[in-house]
């Protein structure tokens, strides 16, 4: 099995296996769909941890407005009256205006923040550091775990237009965000290989051989933006030490330059005929006058 380890751009995302006889068409979806969806787990983390914190989602037409512009209008909150989460609610105000207040009380809370501890560890680039290949099947398992935790908290279920059912239900929209700038599309997916586009027509193996033991930096991209930049010579961490070992070198060299002077030479035990005058009893002879 070759050992992709995926970038986008210079960031490490995920180590993934394939064999070296796969479909590069196969492969290059199969990368995508991992991807995207460690995006999407992120994007429910984050909203989670807003939900947590100041409960559901307010009507889009009562976001972002004071407590007397909602009176004033005669708005109604009808989906607050039922999403009542388990244990009753605690109010904590949303300062940006976007969700109800009524937050889960502390249990209910920490159900929700241990569930996206473990999905965000699921899909963590430290897996890259431990050498953990992240599949498919890992991905959805923790968007189960996430369903399942908000299931537990809020078992009437949330509003509709509510982000994080909207993701579960694969009904987000993202258009016009920094999110929806991150989501690479499975038909412009590119990967890349030592400057390499890894053409889709052909065979991982086309490119890196038959050694199923081969590891390879992996980018992938979007169709159109031209070719990533190359993997630097050596790493940053590698860099550190060179850096670190040339000033201590240089430090070394400024204290031998300080200490290579001649004074040493007009101390006695630098004198070469000390042992021959003093057999001759002549030292310590002073020539000035008394």
């Amino acid at each position: 099995m070759v050992l992709l380890h995926v970038k986008r751009g210079d960031e490490s995302q995920f180590l993934l296996q394939a064999p070296g006889s796969t479909e590069l068409e196969e492969l290059t979806v199969q990368v995508t769909r991992v991807y995207n969806a460690r995006l999407k787990v992120q994007r429910v983390c984050s909203e989670m941890e807003e939900l947590a914190a100041h409960g559901i989602f307010l009507p889009p037409n009562m976001q972002g407005l004071t407590d007397d512009q909602i009176e004033e209008l005669k708005l109604r909150d009808e989906w607050g009256e039922k999403c009542v989460p388990s244990g009753g609610s605690v109010f904590k105000k949303d300062d940006i205006g976007r969700r109800n207040g009524q937050a889960p009380n502390e249990k209910m809370k920490e159900v929700l923040k241990k569930t996206i501890e473990e999905a965000r560890a699921i899909i963590s680039k430290k897996q890259v550091e431990a050498g953990v290949c992240v599949t498919m099947e890992m991905v959805k398992d923790a968007l189960d775990q996430l369903r399942g935790a908000v299931m537990i908290v809020y078992p009437m279920g949330l509003p509709p237009y509510d982000p994080i059912r909207m993701e579960f239900e694969n009904k987000e929209d993202l258009s016009g965000t920094q999110a929806g700038l991150n989501v690479i599309e499975e038909s412009e997916a590119q990967l890349w290989w030592a400057a390499k586009e890894l053409r889709r027509t052909k065979k991982l193996s086309d490119y890196v051989g038959k050694n199923e033991k081969t590891k390879i930096i992996a980018k992938i991209q979007q169709r159109g933006q031209g070719a990533p930049a190359r993997e630097p010579i050596i790493s940053s961490a590698e860099q550190k030490q060179l850096m670190l070992y040339y000033h201590r070198r240089q430090e070394e060299l400024k204290k031998l330059e300080e200490n290579d002077d001649d004074s040493c030479l007009n101390s006695p035990w630098a004198d070469n005929t000390a042992l021959k005058r003093h057999f001759h009893g002549v030292k310590d002879i002073k020539w000035r006058p008394r």
